[in-house]
């Protein structure tokens, strides 16, 4: 499936840890419209979330509901820029880990791509089978990491607005 623009996931899922986490491993496609594309050209950096969210078990999803909110664990953070005297792109996944691609399409490629992303306390999906998990994960571009001028573009066109949407994570058994 090729879309114009925008992102969508080609891999979602997880398996329950024999510790009770739930580890995560995504790859979405990302296709910029030109006007982005022309921006990190022009050494405009793109931020995009990474999002999970567990909606069953019930209890398991409301303690973390609150504990996302007390520490914000729910998100990694990747940041797309263009360094025009090397001529590469970087993508920068939180703020320890980087590596440079020679084009934007590869470097789109490791945006939103995790592997073995362990969420949830430890212990959280304890005798809890894989059937009766429900996560999703969502990609997108952070508007307010944009410098100001570009967070007005970014609200008044549709381009700029990249969102994957809650994917549906498959989760299998361990």
């Amino acid at each position: 499936m090729i879309r114009a623009e925008g992102i969508y996931a080609t891999r979602a899922q997880a398996i329950v840890t024999t510790n009770g986490q739930l580890s995560i491993n995504t790859r979405f496609n990302t296709q910029l419209p030109d006007q982005l594309k022309e921006a990190v050209r022009q050494g405009v950096p793109l931020n995009f979330d990474l999002n999970y969210q567990l909606t069953a078990p019930t209890l398991a999803s409301y303690r973390n509901r609150i504990d996302n909110l007390i520490n914000g664990d729910n998100l990694i953070q990747y940041k797309l820029a263009f360094h025009p005297l090397t001529n590469r792109y970087r993508v920068s996944m939180g703020s320890t880990f980087s590596t440079e691609y020679n084009t934007l399409e590869t470097a789109l490629k490791a945006i939103g791509a995790v592997a073995n992303w362990r969420v949830l306390s430890k212990g959280m999906l304890n005798n809890t089978t894989a059937e009766m998990v429900r996560a999703d994960v969502r990609l997108s571009l952070s508007i307010s990491q944009l410098p100001k001028p570009f967070q007005i573009n970014a609200l008044t066109s549709h381009h700029w607005q990249l969102d994957s949407g809650w994917q549906r994570v498959t989760i299998n058994s361990n």
